[in-house]
């Protein structure tokens, strides 16, 4: 079986993802600005990693630009983010995110990392003002993300861990039905 993985990663938990997942299954890899249908089209499996970045999946336009030429191959999104796997968080991202032809595509989450001085200014500051405004809140109401988010307040955190991946490798090893 070919494969590869398509990826978006911003400051770097994506990324380790996509490499770790490559040593477990060969596949190849490539950023998803650079790719086209002519790298994908050759492919029996592809799957697209992405960070969520305020309820959306970094790089689900590119499947959604090339779904007709992706309806016959076998498809996963690996979607990572800050906060710890939460079932409601995750299907709320998931029912906003694959809708129409990318319904029924497989999901899977991975945890990230954060932080706070190795992101961009607008984004430092955009957490900053989410802080802030989560912290006018009583802690006992705070959502599974929010938590996270206030946990996370100023510190250097990195959750990586290749047992993350262990479903989607999975996954990908289950013949096509």
């Amino acid at each position: 079986m070919s494969g590869i993985i398509l990826y978006q990663s911003k400051y770097g938990a994506t990324k380790k993802y996509v490499d770790w997942l490559a040593e477990e299954t060969a596949f190849d890899i490539i950023e998803t600005k650079k790719a086209n249908f002519g790298d994908i089209s050759k492919y029996d499996t592809v799957i697209l990693a992405g960070g969520i970045y305020a309820g959306g999946i970094a790089g689900l336009s590119f499947l959604k630009r090339n779904i007709d030429v992706l309806k016959n191959k076998k498809i996963a999104v690996l979607c990572v983010g800050a906060s710890p796997y939460n079932e409601d968080a995750f299907n709320e991202i998931y029912e906003h995110s694959f809708k129409g032809e990318l319904s029924g595509i497989k999901c899977f989450y991975a945890r990230g990392a954060w932080d706070e001085e190795s992101m961009t200014f607008k984004d430092r500051t955009l957490c900053r003002m989410l802080q802030k405004a989560v912290a006018k809140q009583d802690p006992a109401t705070y959502a599974p993300w929010q938590k996270a988010l206030m946990c996370a307040v100023g510190q250097k955190c990195d959750w990586t861990d290749k047992a993350h991946l262990n479903e989607l490798i999975q996954f990908i090893k289950e013949e096509n039905p």
